[in-house]
């Protein structure tokens, strides 16, 4: 009994999905290698699974060749459907366009010291004189660009050194102005508040005087207090 025919759908399985996947990629690479060797065709496959990984298979030396003769054969089928005249001076400029990418390719090349082995005496003097010019451009873009910096660290340099200078003079000028508020500021002496009229202190002088003088009794003997006044006594 043989197998069910398969319904052409995607398998919702993730497992199976991808078992299915590693199956027909292998089967679809071995048709196209087997391909290449019966019918001596150029055969180019390329797959991309779900997640980006690329699976290719090339029968000739390179994929490249292979894709741009794809382009090529393309190009002329497009062509097909355009006037004549319009097409032979569409291709001339495509020839002409090409031949400019070439020899640009090929200078470039040169100038990075690649195909130097058809190049002639002249020529190689030519590539030498125009390294040399290229050097000299960007020699001086370079000093230009370092003389340009150096101005600007400079004019730096003379704003830090004004900010420097005026925080010296309010430095200097700082402790004046403490001093003269701090005199302002004092409050009046001790002796304004003693003394407001100016009159010496009030003093106290004791004379001793005997009884007989105030006519209290018969006695001589004196009374003196070096404390109080003698009327205290």
């Amino acid at each position: 009994m043989g197998r069910g025919r398969v319904e052409l759908k995607r398998i919702e399985n993730k497992i199976n999905r991808q078992v299915t996947f590693s199956k027909r990629r292998n089967g679809l690479l071995k048709k196209a290698y087997e391909l290449s060797i019966l019918c001596d065709a150029e055969v180019a496959l390329l797959i991309f699974s779900s997640k980006g990984k690329l699976y290719e298979f090339c029968s000739s030396s390179s994929m490249l060749e292979t894709i741009g003769k794809y382009h090529r054969c393309t190009y002329l089928a497009s062509e097909a459907f355009v006037p004549l005249n319009e097409t032979k001076n569409s291709y001339q400029d495509y020839l002409k366009l090409k031949t400019k990418v070439e020899v640009l390719l090929h200078s470039q090349r040169n100038l990075l010291g690649e195909e130097l082995g058809q190049l002639s005496t002249k020529e190689l003097e030519q590539l030498d004189e125009q390294l040399e010019m290229s050097l000299k451009h960007i020699r001086s873009k370079k000093t230009q660009i370092m003389l340009d910096q150096l101005s600007d660290l400079k004019r730096k340099e003379l704003m830090l050194m004004e900010t420097n200078r005026a925080l010296k003079e309010m430095d200097k000028a700082s402790p004046e102005t403490t001093l003269q508020l701090s005199g302002e500021n004092q409050p009046p002496s001790s002796e304004g508040i003693l003394h407001p009229l100016g009159r010496e202190p009030l003093q106290f002088s004791h004379h001793p005087m005997s009884i007989d003088q105030l006519g209290g009794g018969s006695t001589s003997q004196s009374v003196t207090n070096p404390c109080f006044p003698a009327w205290m006594g």
